[in-house]
């Protein structure tokens, strides 16, 4: 019993590591003098809300994927871990492509794809944990506004 509580709680660290050293990873490039110059829209949220509103999504998605590695022994959780990883990378990646690399095209391209696969996990973790699949729904609603925002941005700053 010590065991499984050991592992679990070590499995929940795990997962918070690995979505703090993606944050991380995308927090290498910074909003920087770039982003403060550019025209933004009506709608757009001051600078000062990102860091709690991605604290809280990152910790509920860290949480979400330990639930689903939990029930490894009751469902198949290979595809929903599989989409969680992914869409892991390519939250990462956004921040590269357009803090990093001021591509905002690119980054509606990959923010769209990104939003795809933030439901696809949601949906695969309904079956296997409907608590994880309902932790992934403000992510998904932040994403979906952020690439709301992304495009407005482009457009507004071609």
């Amino acid at each position: 019993m010590m065991k499984n509580v050991a592992i679990n709680a070590a499995m929940l660290m795990a997962s918070i590591a690995l979505v703090t050293a993606a944050a991380s990873l995308g927090g290498i490039f910074g909003t920087g003098d770039w982003y403060r110059t550019l025209v933004k829209p009506s709608f757009n949220p001051p600078n000062w809300i990102f860091g709690p509103v991605w604290s809280t999504l990152y910790l509920a998605m860290a949480v979400a994927a330990w639930l689903i590695w939990r029930q490894r022994g009751a469902h198949a959780v290979g595809l929903p871990l599989g989409l969680y990883a992914v869409q892991l990378a390519l939250n990462a990646a956004w921040t590269a492509i357009f803090f990093g690399a001021h591509q905002m095209g690119w980054a509606f391209a990959e923010i769209v794809l990104l939003d795809t696969l933030i439901l696809a996990s949601a949906i695969t973790f309904w079956p296997v944990s409907r608590i994880a699949s309902v932790l992934m729904m403000p992510y998904f609603a932040w994403v979906s506004f952020a690439s709301l925002l992304n495009f407005t941005l482009w457009r507004l700053n071609l």
